[in-house]
């Protein structure tokens, strides 16, 4: 189940040529990842994409084909409705604020000197929760679910990149406040900071887009979604980008895939000096943190960054998140948007 990327560029591009549907993850470093053919007969890693799912009773069996992407609403889906309990632990750790400084300093010093003009900078905060992994995989409501027991678990709002019918669209999320305050909205569309850095990130994909298409355009720019969780409601700021592919492109998935790897929403621009900067900063590699992943069921290909993030290791959970830092960002705000994304959505 396990292989080196290049192995899984070559399954991707066999299993496109094939029209065979498959589960896939990357890690951010672009190592290792897996690949899973017939996903839906195993339950090796668990997923819910978009209510397609290998892990609920027959009772709750959904469709193994996406509905056409219009039928979807503009808000992130919610999954199947499992009831958490009643009481649960669910304690945060964070990092010292003199700690996340330091980090904050390394890539601000990165951008004065022109290495880079946006970073995504990402912590680990250690957790107590009386909530197993496939627990929190099965109460959270979020677009992309994903599990490997005893290993991790992902409910990610994002999408990376959807390909159906000779179109690739991508949807970059930067922008996050909480929807309680006070004219939240008109809060995050018009500051400055997070403008600069969401119109950043939108000519960064519009520019990976075009390394594999043509005729690129932004269909959507900076709509909201709101999120519920464990924690009070949030708003999150999105764009579609979307292009043409070439004749053939299932032939050639894997290779055409890997192209717009790291993503970009979760590293920065430029790309390379960026990359050396986050290793700098954070010291330790993210793994499975922060690549992609996705489903195929023999036409279209759905994909979605693994970001909101637990991992397991030994009998300690970690809770990974982070965001993007531009030369206008505050060092206490950032932190604080990183403690703000540790949440359960349910």
């Amino acid at each position: 189940m396990f292989f080196n990327c290049d192995e899984i560029r070559k399954r991707m591009n066999e299993a496109g040529k094939r029209r065979k549907p498959f589960l896939f993850a990357v890690d951010f470093e672009m190592r290792e990842g897996f690949f899973v053919p017939d996903p839906l007969s195993q339950r090796d890693v668990l997923f819910d994409i978009k209510g397609i799912s290998n892990a609920y009773t027959p009772e709750h069996s959904t469709a193994s084909v996406f509905p056409p992407f219009s039928d979807y609403p503009s808000e992130a889906l919610h999954g199947h409705p499992f009831t958490p309990p009643a009481t649960y632990l669910f304690e945060a750790d964070p990092e010292d604020y003199s700690t996340y400084r330091q980090r904050f300093t390394i890539v601000m010093n990165g951008l004065k000197r022109g290495d880079s003009y946006l970073t995504n900078l990402t912590i680990k905060t250690p957790l107590r929760s009386s909530l197993s992994l496939e627990e929190i995989f099965r109460f959270s409501r979020a677009a992309y679910k994903l599990c490997l027991p005893g290993k991790w678990v992902c409910f990610s709002p994002e999408c990376f990149v959807r390909i159906e019918r000779g179109k690739i669209s991508t949807f970059p999320m930067k922008g996050t406040i909480d929807a309680r305050l006070p004219n939240a909205q008109d809060i995050i569309l018009n500051d400055p900071k997070e403008m600069a850095e969401h119109n950043t990130i939108v000519d960064l994909l519009r520019n990976d887009l075009s390394r594999i298409a043509i005729s690129v355009k932004v269909n959507r720019f900076r709509y909201i979604d709101e999120l519920q969780t464990n924690r009070g409601p949030i708003l999150q700021v999105s764009s579609e980008i979307e292009g043409t592919l070439p004749e053939g492109y299932l032939d050639n998935m894997g290779t055409l895939f890997f192209e717009l790897l790291p993503a970009g929403s979760v590293s920065g621009a430029p790309k390379e000096a960026t990359l050396r900067l986050i290793r700098e900063a954070e010291r330790e590699p993210r793994g499975f943190y922060a690549g992609v992943a996705g489903y195929f069921d023999g036409e279209i290909l759905d994909s979605f960054v693994l970001i909101r993030f637990i991992e397991q290791r030994g009998d300690q959970l970690f809770f990974r998140s982070g965001g993007g830092i531009t030369a206008q960002s505050n060092c206490r705000k950032e932190y604080e948007e990183a403690i703000q994304k540790v949440y359960l959505p349910f």
